[in-house]
């Protein structure tokens, strides 16, 4: 006689079978591609040494290869000269960054294509692996400088102060500087509630250019105190710091005051909202313009982690590219 099957069990079991199914094949995937993007090195070595031939042996190797297998893609003489090109790339290096090994060819070439700095490529590389970018983003992001953006630009903070060692790190690696906002439909007189508005009506564009981690709450969220109530510009969960992110949006340069109030609405965040197992909460003023000293200065009498970047607006955005972002439901999916 068989025994009654558990439900609670049953689903535990089925769970696990699931994950183990779904990380198998993620495991295949990667040793695929891995595969993959080897034998195009070692294809793109084999050409290289035949070099001296020129378009003859190229367009002679596409053909036999195309006879001998049909159903293989990525064997054109155009392909193959990539694959020789990919070579020579990273020939000299011993051991590969394993971000390349892990990137799709189309990544991989794009990257060759348009970044010619080894370390720029490999940071790029990286944030495609972290952050899942389609090729269409990640030519959006170059063509966005974010590297400079992101990585090399100064950030005016006062995160060391107010944070920990490791929250102050990770705060400042999502900052940008400048955040780019790629905008339609904007009038040449704009106020912050123009920008504001499009922004939130755009949420793809606006959680591309913010980055991964930032799970959208709401705009001109509304707290209040005994007497007054308070609005907040744009109001952030961000899963990696575990903290809210209170965003201000000034369509002027910088003014000492800006940072005063954004400070009030930290605060008013950590007692209404923020809980015990939440991280400090976090700042983020967006100006126009602005001055370094006078920046510097008003945050050293700021009491919460603060940090002050400039943006600017674009007013076109490819198509493909936003066809192809995910929406405001999915990168929030996705990122938790």
């Amino acid at each position: 006689m068989n025994k009654e099957i558990n439900k609670t069990e049953f689903i535990d079991c089925i769970n696990n079978i699931k994950k183990d199914v779904i990380n198998t094949r993620n495991r295949a995937l990667y040793n695929i591609n891995k595969e993959l993007i080897e034998l195009y090195f070692r294809i793109g070595r084999i050409i290289d040494d035949n070099w001296k031939y020129g378009n003859t042996f190229i367009n002679n190797l596409s053909l036999e290869l195309k006879l001998e297998f049909p159903d293989m893609k990525g064997l054109s003489s155009r392909n193959l000269r990539r694959m020789r090109t990919f070579y020579n790339e990273y020939k000299d290096i011993q051991n590969w960054p394993v971000s390349l090994a892990n990137l799709p060819w189309t990544h991989n070439y794009t990257l060759i294509e348009k970044v010619k700095d080894i370390n720029k490529r490999l940071w790029y590389a990286e944030k495609c692996i972290k952050n899942g970018w389609s090729q269409m983003v990640l030519i959006h992001q170059i063509e966005s400088d974010l590297y400079k953006r992101q990585k090399e630009n100064p950030k005016l903070t006062n995160f060391n102060n107010q944070l920990s060692d490791k929250q102050s790190k990770l705060a400042k690696e999502i900052m940008k500087d400048p955040y780019i906002f790629e905008l339609s439909n904007l009038k040449e007189k704009i106020i912050e509630i123009d920008i504001e508005k499009a922004l939130t009506e755009k949420i793809k564009n606006l959680l591309l250019e913010l980055g991964k981690g930032f799970s959208f709450i709401g705009n001109q969220y509304k707290i209040s105190t005994d007497n007054n109530d308070y609005y907040i510009d744009l109001l952030f969960y961000h899963l990696d710091l575990r903290c809210y992110v209170v965003v201000e949006l000034k369509n002027t340069s910088f003014k000492p005051e800006y940072v005063g109030q954004l400070n009030f609405y930290i605060t008013a965040v950590n007692k209404k909202l923020k809980r015990k197992l939440d991280n400090e909460t976090i700042g983020l003023l967006l100006c126009k313009e602005k001055d370094k000293m006078s920046v510097e200065w008003s945050l050293e009498g700021a009491n919460n982690p603060i940090g002050v970047s400039s943006y600017e607006i674009e007013k076109y955005i490819p198509k493909t590219l936003l066809e192809k972002l995910s929406t405001e439901e999915e990168i929030n999916m996705n990122i938790i």
